[in-house]
C-alpha cells in the first residue's frame, strides 16, 4: 500500500508544499505537477534526502509547471451548470425526461433543440440516466471513430481494435498489441480536445514513447494540442466525476 505524507521545501523564493508518495513498486523519483499541487513518487528503497536533491535540480521545470498552473486558475473558468444540465461536446445542455405514449418498452434518446431528450418507454424498466449514458457512449464512438479514420490516413496507420471503455483515471491508451481505447466521457469535452486525444493516441501507432519526435508529429497535426491539454488539466475531474442520477438524468458534480 502506497503511504502518503504532506512536504514543503524553498525553491527559489517560492515555498513549495508537495505531496510524498512512497511506492514499492516505483523504480525512479517521479514529480507530478497538476491543478491539485505538486506529487512526488519515490521508490521506497530511495533514502529522503534524495527527494530534496532531486527536486532542486529539477526546480526550473516545477517553477515554470506550478507558473502554469497559475496562469490556468485565472484564465480557465469552470463552466457553471444548473440542474438537469450536462456538458455536451463542451456545452451546458439541458436533459429532459419525457414519458412516451402507448405501450412502449424502450427508452428513446435524441436532440431537440439543442436539448437532450430521453423519452421513456410507459412499460420500460431501464433508468433514463442508463438509457442517457448508452447514447452518449455511441455519441463517442461515433466521433472518436470519424476523427480517427481521418488522422490514421495522415499517419498510415491502423490500430488493430478501438475500444470505448470507463475508465476513471485515464483518457486513452494505445497497446503494444495496435489497440486503442478511448474514455466514453471525452464526448462531455469540447470537440477539439476529443480531436487532441484521439490524435494523441492515434501518433503512439508510429511513436509508442513521448519522444521529442512524438510530440513533433502530434503538433503538426493538432495545432491546438497544448491548449486542449490545458483544458483537460482545469476541467478534466468534473468529467471524470460524471456520475448517475436517478431524478434528473444526470449530473456533473
Amino acid at each position: 500500500m502506497k503511504r502518503i505524507s504532506p512536504h514543503t521545501i524553498v525553491l527559489g523564493l517560492r515555498c513549495v508544499d508537495y505531496r510524498l508518495v512512497n511506492s514499492k513498486t516505483a523504480r525512479k523519483i517521479r514529480i507530478r505537477v497538476g491543478p491539485n499541487g505538486v506529487e512526488v513518487i519515490k521508490p521506497a528503497a530511495r533514502e529522503p534526502n534524495e527527494v530534496a536533491k532531486f527536486l532542486r535540480v529539477n526546480k526550473p521545470w516545477i517553477l515554470s509547471q506550478l507558473s502554469r498552473m497559475d496562469r490556468l486558475g485565472r484564465i480557465r473558468r469552470v463552466e457553471h451548470r444548473r440542474n438537469g444540465e450536462i456538458l455536451f461536446r463542451g456545452h451546458p445542455t439541458k436533459v429532459r425526461v419525457e414519458i412516451a405514449r402507448g405501450r412502449r418498452r424502450e427508452n428513446q434518446v435524441f436532440v431537440q433543440d439543442s436539448n437532450i431528450v430521453i423519452k421513456r418507454g410507459a412499460r420500460s424498466k431501464i433508468p433514463a440516466s442508463r438509457s442517457l449514458e448508452n447514447w452518449l457512449r455511441r455519441q463517442a464512438r461515433q466521433d472518436i471513430e470519424s476523427c480517427l479514420t481521418a488522422v490514421t490516413q495522415r499517419l498510415k496507420r491502423q490500430p488493430n481494435r478501438v475500444y470505448i471503455m470507463n475508465q476513471r483515471t485515464k483518457w486513452g491508451g494505445c497497446s503494444r498489441k495496435r489497440n486503442l481505447s478511448f474514455n466514453w466521457r471525452l464526448i462531455l469535452a469540447p470537440r477539439q480536445v476529443l480531436q487532441y486525444l484521439v490524435m494523441h493516441e492515434a501518433v503512439h501507432l508510429a511513436v509508442l514513447d513521448h519522444s521529442a519526435r512524438f510530440w513533433l508529429i502530434l503538433r503538426s497535426l493538432c495545432p491546438h494540442a497544448e491548449q486542449s491539454r490545458a483544458w483537460l488539466a482545469t476541467h478534466g475531474d468534473s468529467l471524470i466525476e460524471f456520475r448517475r442520477d436517478e431524478n434528473a438524468g444526470t449530473r456533473i458534480s
